[in-house]
């Protein structure tokens, strides 16, 4: 996983063990101190987790010159940072820096759980309230430290993990500002949306970190990967139960939302978790204040595969950060930092919107993304689970699109387990249409149906249509994020009276 960073939350002063004093180089450096703290115990144990850490104190601080505290954590199957260089920019800034390995990772003990607030959310909350014990950092109020989280994917999951789990049992998170990058809104969406699974990534993460979690999980995880589909039985309701708590979308509909500034990171072509889940966060995990001080940045990268089946096309990059008057992305995260956590004047605007980096790597910003304009694309039929892409044109450029489209229709399936693959595509012509930033999405029919009515928002975009070529509807039988999906017989699924609706940028 790329683009790795933090998070926090917290009650009581966490257990310290297995602390080792640092290295001091010399007066005016900064000290380094590995530790672990006991945690919550693995469900039918009464062992408790060890989660440990690298804690980093930079040059000056002391109970008598106090800093902010930033919490940073890893990527799914990785491990904390023990070098003081990673964090050089933050600790010559005067903070100081948190990096832990999450529950069965690294040094640390337990099973993962992938963000369950009970167990990865209390692990987050152990580490606050050691930061809150530690008399160099800032504290607001007694047990209250001034307190951000960096980190992506995995590192990012952790800081809604944290902070919502935080929010449920206290009524209130001491995070003071997050920076999740590239992370998920609905971890079960992300993975198999329709309960389709994204069988190239998932492999991807099975390999890089199966062995780290529940035996009954990663059995029914093999047989999603395997099968391509959601599991039947025992193995589904195992997959249902495990993630069912395991993101911001849980503690929504549970009533909560954050009321910190954050600042999301999603990546457009970001294959895995893209930009839907991203918009989610944004628009539905935060207080209408807490949007008021936050942004979205989208940017060409994250969990990148290239699609070749449908073939896609991206430019890679950042222009939204650099238009916001930063050099990259972990620039910008730390004057967002130093905003909210040190009340400094870094001459950043654009809070309460979207900036949205175009397939072409242009920066679109906007306020909002509701859909605004609506193109009919009549009868459409795929011959679903193999064959050939089909391409509707929608509209003639010149005309920029950001945001989710959203299709509609009235599907029929002559077989059960009809599949296909829809995206947004530019092209001067049907035959050389190829989707926008690299991403499709399923719609799956378990069952014959007739005329059902059907709503699907599709990839999450940005895109520059020019003069002589053309935005399309494609429908795919078969997409290479999906690859390897079994079971599937030759069918064909039929949708009538076929709409698009877009935001077209003004």
């Amino acid at each position: 996983m790329r683009r790795l960073r933090t998070l926090a939350v917290g009650s009581v002063l966490a257990l310290l063990a297995f602390g080792l004093p640092a290295s001091v180089a010399g007066a005016a450096e900064h000290v380094t101190t590995h530790g672990c703290v006991e945690s919550v115990p693995e469900p039918g144990s009464t062992t408790p987790v060890r989660i440990c850490y690298s804690l980093f104190k930079p040059a000056g601080a002391s109970g008598r010159s106090t800093v902010p505290l930033v919490l940073h954590s890893h990527g799914w199957g990785g491990s904390r940072t023990k070098d003081p260089a990673a964090f050089a920019s933050y600790l010559d800034a005067g903070y100081g820096v948190l990096s832990f390995d999450q529950r069965s990772f690294g040094e640390s003990t337990g099973v993962a759980h992938v963000m369950n607030p009970d167990l990865e959310g209390r692990d987050v909350i152990r580490l606050v309230d050691l930061v809150a014990g530690l008399d160099w950092v800032t504290r607001q109020r007694p047990g209250d430290p001034l307190l951000g989280a960096i980190g992506g994917s995995y590192g990012g999951g952790y800081q809604f993990a944290g902070a919502f789990t935080e929010l449920r049992d206290r009524g209130r998170t001491r995070f003071d500002a997050l920076v999740p990058e590239v992370t998920w809104w609905d971890l079960k969406q992300s993975l198999a949306p329709d309960e389709s699974a994204r069988t190239l990534w998932l492999a991807i993460l099975f390999a890089g970190g199966g062995r780290n979690l529940p035996p009954s999980v990663g059995a029914a995880f093999v047989s999603l990967v395997t099968t391509g589909v959601w599991p039947t039985g025992q193995a589904g309701r195992d997959l249902d139960a495990f993630f069912a708590k395991n993101g911001p979308a849980w503690h929504v509909r549970n009533g909560r939302r954050l009321d910190i500034p954050v600042l999301i990171g999603q990546g457009l072509s970001d294959n895995l978790f893209n930009l839907n889940q991203g918009l989610a966060n944004f628009d539905r995990a935060l207080t209408p204040r807490a949007r008021s001080r936050s942004m979205l940045v989208g940017y060409n990268g994250g969990h990148t595969l290239p699609s070749v089946l449908p073939p896609g096309f991206v430019t890679p990059g950042d222009p939204c950060s650099t238009a916001l008057g930063s050099p990259n992305f972990a620039a910008l995260a730390q004057r967002f930092l130093a905003l909210n956590l040190k009340r400094t004047d870094t001459g950043l605007t654009g809070f309460g919107r979207y900036h949205l980096a175009t397939a072409d790597g242009r920066c679109e910003t906007e306020r909002d993304l509701t859909p605004n304009q609506r193109f009919r694309a009549g009868t459409v039929t795929s011959s679903a689970n193999v064959g050939l892409p089909v391409t509707v044109k929608l509209a003639k450029g010149p005309i920029s699109v950001a945001g989710v489209p959203r299709l509609s229709a009235r599907v029929s399936t002559l077989l059960p387990d009809a599949a296909a693959y829809f995206a947004l595509s530019v092209g001067t012509t049907p035959l050389d249409a190829k989707i926008v930033q690299n991403n499709t999405l399923p719609l799956r029919e378990p069952k014959v149906v007739k005329h059902a009515r059907r709503t699907l928002d599709l990839p999450g975009i940005a895109v520059d249509v020019p003069a002589g070529k053309s935005l399309f509807l494609t429908v795919a039988p078969a997409a290479d994020m999906y690859a390897g999906q079994n079971g599937r017989l030759p069918s064909a699924l039929r949708l009538d009276g076929t709409t698009v609706s877009v935001h077209r940028v003004r």
